[in-house]
């Protein structure tokens, strides 16, 4: 016996029958004679122009000289001569140490000195008479060698006694901390009355280079061939600190080296870029946006980056000739965010879509139109109409 079959079920069938009717492709004859409406496009001409090989990474600004003032003698601290986060000169005095023990140290091996300079005197004085005696036969051989060695001794002890001296007197200088490098000095960390110690590792404060200074940053090891060339040229590789924020050019430098092995992890170079500080916008630690010039295309045939999209045989743009749509094959020699450097398949002055290319088909007829969507005649896109009240 047939089960009849749910009016549900009939009722789908019917509308999927329709759906394919009104959906399936129909062929070249059913098209005759219904032209499709034209596309709207937005399109740009291609055009020479001069593009820099830009190459934009973050970097941190890094001092190339920054020391922290750690004592080398054990003492009370008696004076800080400077003020925090001041500009201090190279050789500048910032601290003295109590230096009245390491004085009266100087002052003994100086008086050992002089003992000793006064024994050397003695003994020459004396080689000197047996060398006249042993010419007489005088006097034994032996004695004139023992001579000769007494007034060795002398010497040693004498260089020994300088050395000394000159010991005493390094521990002394000690005692007056200077500026090694000119820059900025930090926060004071200990205060005038401390005892101080050549062991400790916290330090009085850091002074820290700030003209010149330095960017630091890591680039992709496929620029590193185009970085070395671009170093040999005169004048460098150019590079500009951006404030990541505002996008102001902060300082402009060169390129100053490259770090010498690849990071294996992430395939980078590290890059040390040096920019003149003067007005100090550059302040360590900062991170900043690192724009390098690698090279530039003059007089290049240019595209906005948009205009060229990718394909499964390479990349394409789609020309308007005669109002028609057509898919164009195409070369690249150089792309940034902003533009493709074309080398081949498109010409100065050809029309090509920027926006749009989603729905165009090769040959399609287009509509050329603003990026807001109004037409280039200053037509403007019809409203979408308002529901009616009460339509739901």
């Amino acid at each position: 016996m047939i089960k009849p079959v749910p009016l549900a079920i009939a009722a789908g069938v019917v509308v999927v029958a329709a759906a394919a009717f009104f959906l399936w492709p129909k062929g070249e004859s059913d098209d005759k004679g219904k032209g499709r409406p034209p596309v709207p496009v937005v399109t740009v001409r291609a055009e020479t122009r001069t593009i820099a090989h830009d190459l934009k990474v973050v970097g941190s600004v890094t001092s190339l000289n920054s020391v922290t003032l750690r004592p080398q003698v054990d003492g009370v601290l008696t004076q800080v001569l400077f003020d925090e986060g001041a500009f201090v000169q190279k050789g500048q005095l910032l601290a003295v140490i109590d230096d009245r023990s390491l004085k009266a140290a100087l002052q003994s091996a100086q008086a050992q000195l002089a003992t000793n300079r006064s024994r050397l005197l003695v003994a020459e004085t004396d080689l000197k008479r047996y060398q006249s005696l042993a010419e007489i036969n005088a006097i034994p051989q032996q004695t004139l060698d023992q001579q000769k060695a007494a007034v060795e001794q002398a010497k040693a002890a004498v260089q020994m006694d300088e050395a000394a001296v000159e010991n005493a007197r390094v521990q002394l200088s000690f005692t007056r901390i200077t500026s090694p490098v000119s820059g900025r000095i930090g926060i004071r960390r200990v205060d005038p009355g401390n005892l101080v110690s050549a062991s400790s590792t916290e330090g009085l404060a850091t002074v820290t280079q700030i003209n010149p200074i330095s960017v630091v940053f890591s680039v992709p090891q496929t620029v590193q061939g185009d970085l070395i060339e671009g170093m040999k040229r005169s004048g460098g590789i150019t590079v500009k600190a951006v404030d990541r924020e505002k996008g102001e050019v902060l300082a402009t430098g060169r390129i100053s080296a490259l770090d010498n092995v690849v990071q294996a992890g992430t395939g980078t170079v590290q890059i040390r870029a040096i920019f003149d500080n003067a007005g100090e916008t550059l302040w360590p630690g900062q991170f900043v946006i690192a724009d390098i010039s690698l090279n530039e295309s003059t007089n290049a045939l240019t595209l906005p980056t948009v205009a060229v999209r990718p394909g499964l045989e390479g990349p394409f743009v789609i020309k308007i000739v005669a109002d028609k749509a057509q898919i164009v094959p195409v070369e690249t020699a150089y792309q940034n965010d902003d533009y493709v450097v074309v080398s081949k398949g498109v010409a100065a002055g050809d029309e090509i879509v920027t926006d749009g290319h989603s729905r165009l088909q090769p040959d399609a007829a287009v509509k050329r139109v603003k990026p807001g969507g109004e037409d280039i005649a200053g037509a403007a896109k019809p409203a979408a109409k308002a529901p009616a009240q009460g339509a739901k």
